[in-house]
């Protein structure tokens, strides 16, 4: 373990020496590594190793939290003395229970740490991705390939008694592409990653990737402006769950909730979507890039089903607003690294599939936009409108893709968009790996959905 199991006892008793209602230990050991191969040749190759611990003390509504790098006995119980005195003070006493551990499977076995491969093996890759990408024509004026891995050992440790350890690895690959032509520039991207070890290379072609960059920005030079208006919008199977994502996972996130910050307050046991949707945040589900073996608060990752045919079923919880509210934890508490405070963040939220054939979706639309790749995009939890770039996206005339389009805007409400949603196809996917912001905060989470229509959606093009 990162810190003997005799000076945790010791720190989190010296957390507590002056009351207060939990204290915590976070301890975590992260490595690093990556590389950005652009125009031929390396442009940057990094790594890095980072340890330290966070001590949170909960005194009511109050909290105290204070971070070291320096894991020795004497480093923690400063930290601890610290926390507790940013903490409210009072009720004296020491409450401190027998720390037991709290055991989860991992979510998927690494075969292969990233730490243990040659940087010269990782650079190949993308010399590798970058020569393919070329090859798909001569439109192709600039190819990034980026090289990263991560590996996070942590430890939870706190007054109630849990003590947890998770051991996460993750491994990621992305090319882009831009090619020119008459009309101008156009990018394609392509981005895979998962919650194992280098093993990911035996499963996963870099040149595919680099040759399905390549081809989506040689297509985007001869699309035509999208249309504008109230239109029905086909999303791809994996391309549209960061919509989901934004638009409705973080109103379900429950310190939002109890900030009035979300939409969704107060709404458990209302039908929410359409029957048709049942949406999921899943933290066992290897290895995709959110899984967990434990939150970054000791709780064991977990399935939660937040929306169950259109009725909303229930929030993501972590330690502090389960506590307040008298709920169980839901495994959703994280963090960025043991500099931050834990809050309640998604892992891997997606909707799940429903019966019809996909392409009979895209037969069934006279009229409208099927969306390959969606890009980022914003959010007001608090009223579910949103705007989202559509990076790769096709017309749909008479029940068939056409023409390729201009990036262009998809805008929209989250409830709205639920609601809406008229048939879900039989054909789910995960989609890219994401990096999820909150609070000034990052950490990893994955999203996902099966080939889905939404009977109306804005479409903010410029074609008129």
């Amino acid at each position: 373990m990162l810190i003997d199991q005799g000076v945790l006892d010791v720190v989190l008793r010296r957390a507590l020496r002056s009351g207060g209602d939990m204290a915590e230990v976070f301890a975590e050991d992260r490595r690093s590594s990556g590389a950005r191969f652009e125009d031929g040749r390396v442009e940057d190759m990094t790594s890095g190793r980072e340890r330290g611990a966070g001590i949170r003390v909960v005194s009511g509504e109050t909290t105290g939290f204070a971070h070291t790098a320096d894991l020795s006995e004497t480093g923690l119980l400063a930290a601890a003395e610290a926390a507790a005195g940013a903490a409210r003070q009072g009720g004296g006493g020491v409450k401190v229970a027998s720390l037991n551990r709290v055991y989860a499977p991992a979510p998927t076995e690494v075969s292969v740490l990233p730490e243990t491969v040659a940087k010269a093996e990782k650079v190949a890759l993308l010399a590798r991705a970058d020569d393919a990408a070329r090859r798909a024509g001569s439109s192709i004026r600039q190819v990034t390939a980026v090289y990263a891995d991560n590996r996070r050992q942590i430890l939870v440790a706190n007054s109630e008694g849990v003590l947890g350890t998770d051991d996460q690895v993750k491994t990621r690959f992305a090319v882009s592409c831009v090619a020119s032509g008459d009309t101008g520039m156009q990018t394609g991207r392509e981005s895979v990653g998962a919650t194992i070890g280098f093993e990911l290379f035996d499963k996963v072609s870099v040149e595919d990737m680099a040759a399905a960059a390549a081809a989506r920005a040689i297509t985007k030079l001869a699309a035509r402006p999208a249309p504008s208006g109230r239109l029905a919008v086909v999303i791809k199977q994996g391309s549209g769950g960061v919509l989901f994502h934004e638009a409705c996972g973080h109103g379900l996130e429950a310190d939002l909730v109890s900030r009035d910050a979300s939409v969704f307050k107060g709404r458990v046991g209302e039908m929410v979507a359409s029957p048709l949707v049942t949406l999921v945040d899943d933290g066992t589900m290897g290895p995709e890039w959110g899984a967990i073996g434990i939150d970054d608060e000791g709780h064991p990752a977990q399935r939660n089903v937040l929306i169950q045919d259109g009725v909303l079923t229930d929030y993501m919880w972590d330690w502090m607003r389960s506590r307040k509210e008298g709920h169980p934890a839901s495994g959703n508490g994280r963090r960025e690294s043991y500099q931050h405070l834990p809050m309640v963040r998604m892992t891997n939220t997606y909707v799940l599939a429903g019966a019809e054939d996909p392409e009979e979706i895209v037969r069934q639309t006279p009229y409208g936009v099927f969306v390959a790749q969606l890009g980022g995009g914003q959010v007001n939890t608090a009223t579910g409108d949103f705007v989202f770039g559509m990076t790769e996206a096709y017309l749909i005339e008479d029940g068939r893709l056409t023409e390729p389009l201009r990036d262009a805007n998809l805008i929209g409400n989250g409830p709205e968009v639920l609601r809406n949603i008229d048939v879900v196809g039989n054909d789910f996917a995960m989609g890219s790996p994401g990096t999820c912001g909150k609070d000034g905060q990052g950490v990893p989470v994955g999203d996902g959905q099966p080939t889905l229509r939404v009977s109306a959606l804005t479409v903010g093009g410029t074609a008129r």
